[in-house]
C-alpha cells in the first residue's frame, strides 16, 4: 500500500474511532448531566416543525437537464468530443461535491435514476477513474462503506 494510501487509511480508521467515542462521551455526558427523575421518562417531541429546506435554484437545475440532453444528443450522433478534458474535469468534481454535500444534509437520493440511466460498463469504468483520481483502492471504499453504512 502506498503511503499516502496507508494514511488515509489510518485517517479513516482514527475518524470513526473518534466519531464513536464522541458519540460515546455525549451518550455518557447526557446521563451524567440528567436529573434521575427525568432520565427515565420519555423526552417528549417538539411540537415545532422542521424548518422546510429552501427549493434548488430553477435556473441552475434546468442549464445542468439542459447540458446533460446537449451531451447524450451528441453522443448519439457519435460525437464523444462535446467536453474538453477540463470542463469534464471540472464539471465530475462539481457534481461529486454536489452529491456528497446534499447527501450530508440529509437528501435521500441515488446518483442514476435508473439502472439503465448508464450502462453497467460505464459505470464501472466511471467509478474505477474515480477511485484512481482519488487515489483510493477499492479495498478503502469497502471499509469506507462498511463503517458508514453508505
Amino acid at each position: 500500500m502506498s503511503p499516502r494510501k496507508a494514511a488515509t487509511a489510518k485517517a479513516v480508521t482514527a475518524k470513526a474511532a473518534a466519531t464513536k467515542s464522541a458519540q460515546k462521551s455525549s451518550s455518557a455526558q447526557a446521563s451524567k448531566t440528567r436529573p434521575a427523575a427525568t432520565a427515565a421518562k420519555p423526552v417528549a417531541k417538539s411540537a415545532a416543525k422542521p424548518t422546510p429546506k429552501p427549493a434548488a435554484n430553477g435556473t441552475t437545475s434546468a442549464e445542468a437537464t439542459a447540458l446533460a440532453a446537449k451531451i447524450e444528443r451528441d453522443l448519439r450522433d457519435g460525437r464523444s468530443d462535446t467536453l474538453t478534458p477540463q470542463a469534464f474535469q471540472a464539471l465530475m468534481a462539481a457534481l461529486c461535491k454536489s452529491y456528497g454535500t446534499q447527501l450530508e444534509a440529509g437528501a435521500q437520493f441515488l446518483p442514476l435514476a435508473s439502472q439503465t440511466s448508464a450502462s453497467p460498463t460505464e459505470v464501472m469504468t466511471t467509478t474505477s477513474a474515480l477511485l484512481k483520481a482519488a487515489n483510493l483502492a477499492v479495498f478503502e471504499l469497502g471499509m469506507w462503506q462498511s463503517w458508514t453504512g453508505r
